[in-house]
């Protein structure tokens, strides 16, 4: 979940920046904290960082030197427990503000639909991990169905269990993405790692499709192909939706994230990475091991802003770590994370040259 009051009262300041103006640090600051919500808003968890796999355009595989750990349940809960399902109202709000800012309607899957209509309403049960590989997740999922909170992850088709699923369906799983980067095994295996294998998780998602019509699951299944630049990527992705031509799933070719790590950059048709990072305003993120880090793109937990087991989310949204970060976005510090591995604009890509912080 996003604080989507703060995207949508930031929209007409942003396209101020983006069309050349330059403010001085403390009128940005002071701006962008006048439109934050004293009440945090977490936008992932990340019960686990584990993960069998080996994607070469993951940080993960050759830079994560953190321990795999995997959330405890009262850690999950205690989160849980101070948070608020979306409002219907602002929701409805939010859905007239997409229409009249992006002109994308509510009924037609993209990439960007799919940023602006379901990352915003609900819970992501992943970052650097395989949720399948918790095996408290459909007891989290059941948790959030019943709190009254949409659930969605993203997860290796390899790491499928069938019975796992069932369950996790069963609890009330909004939404499940699986992202399969080509219909070829071997190449599958060259991008993804030994692990992946399209046959079988074609088959595997099959099975799972039949299962939630036969049931009756209200479950989203969503398929996606990262654009890698491939020479023959828009084959590759023809393929993919040809074999899914017969299947119930939102399919979509989706803008390759963290383009820094390959060194490779070839653009982006998404929404979410094309306009300046909104994340230290707007959004939470908790990691394995209960801290509260930048956003879900530190792998390796660099920027640690809290701890959800010994503070609450309020304290640590409205602390001073976080006014620090927040002014380390704005200033673009040397030496700060987002400003070397991360693809998104910062606030202060729009200063003036030579702006410092305030004493």
């Amino acid at each position: 979940m996003f604080d989507l009051g703060f995207y949508m009262r930031v929209a007409p300041l942003r396209k101020r920046l983006e069309a050349g103006e330059v403010l001085e640090p403390e009128t940005l600051f002071e701006l962008l904290e006048s439109y934050r919500s004293r009440d945090p808003v977490v936008y992932n968890i990340e019960t686990t960082n584990a993960c069998n796999m080996r994607c070469r355009m993951c940080p993960r595989t050759t830079m994560m030197t953190r321990p795999v750990e995997t959330l405890d349940r009262s850690t999950f809960v205690g989160v849980v427990d101070q948070l608020s399902p979306l409002d219907s109202k602002v929701w409805a709000e939010w859905t007239d503000f997409v229409r009249a800012e992006y002109g994308v309607p509510p009924d037609r899957p993209s990439e960007n639909h799919f940023f602006l209509y379901v990352i915003p309403r609900v819970i992501q049960l992943h970052g650097y991990g395989d949720p399948l590989l918790d095996k408290q997740m459909p007891d989290y999922v059941a948790l959030l169905t019943e709190r009254g909170f949409e659930s969605y992850f993203s997860c290796n088709p390899a790491n499928i269990d069938l019975s796992a699923m069932e369950t996790m369906m069963e609890n009330g799983l909004t939404y499940i993405k699986y992202s399969i980067e080509s219909t070829d095994d071997e190449r599958s295996k060259s991008i993804r790692g030994e692990r992946s294998n399209f046959t079988q998780s074609f088959r595997d998602i099959e099975q799972l499709l039949s299962l939630k019509a036969r049931r009756g699951y209200s479950t989203t299944f969503v398929v996606t192909m990262l654009d890698l630049n491939l020479e023959d990527q828009e084959a590759e992705f023809e393929r993919l939706h040809e074999a899914f031509a017969d299947e119930e799933v939102y399919l979509y070719l989706k803008s390759e994230d963290q383009q820094w790590y390959r060194g490779e950059y070839h653009g982006t048709r998404s929404i979410h990475w094309g306009e300046m990072c909104k994340h230290p305003w707007m959004s939470m993120t908790i990691k394995s091991n209960g801290e509260v880090a930048m956003c879900m793109e530190d792998f390796n937990n660099e920027i640690i802003l809290g701890d959800v087991r010994r503070e609450p989310l309020n304290r640590i949204w409205n602390g001073e770590r976080y006014a620090q970060f927040r002014w380390d976005h704005v200033l673009r510090t040397a030496g700060l994370k987002c400003t070397t591995q991360c693809d998104m604009p910062l606030a202060g890509d729009f200063l003036r040259a030579g702006s410092e912080l305030p004493v």
